[in-house]
């Protein structure tokens, strides 16, 4: 029974890097690095994800969140989404 339980460790553990992402910035071209920078208006972080237009994305503030929840309300966006994607037949 411990033998089992070691060995089930080690197989995770073995197992649990190889889906580990790599870094795709170390992996690319020094003209491709550049071009990232030239089209995005913010300094990229290294290994951060830029969107497929180039320009950086600002985050929301809780008022904007609740401003759009208000309006999906209104809009009936989200009836419409509890009767056909979330309902449960």
């Amino acid at each position: 029974m411990k033998a089992l339980k070691i060995a089930a460790l080690l197989s995770i553990l073995a197992t649990g890097t190889a889906f580990a992402q790599s870094n795709p910035a170390t992996n690319a071209p020094a003209d491709n690095a550049t071009t990232t920078v030239a089209m995005s208006n913010a300094t990229p972080q290294v290994g951060t994800w830029v969107p497929p237009t180039g320009q950086a994305v600002a985050p929301k503030t809780r008022a904007e969140v609740y401003g759009e929840l208000v309006h999906a309300e209104k809009d009936g966006q989200l009836a419409y989404l509890n009767s056909t994607v979330y309902a449960h037949p």
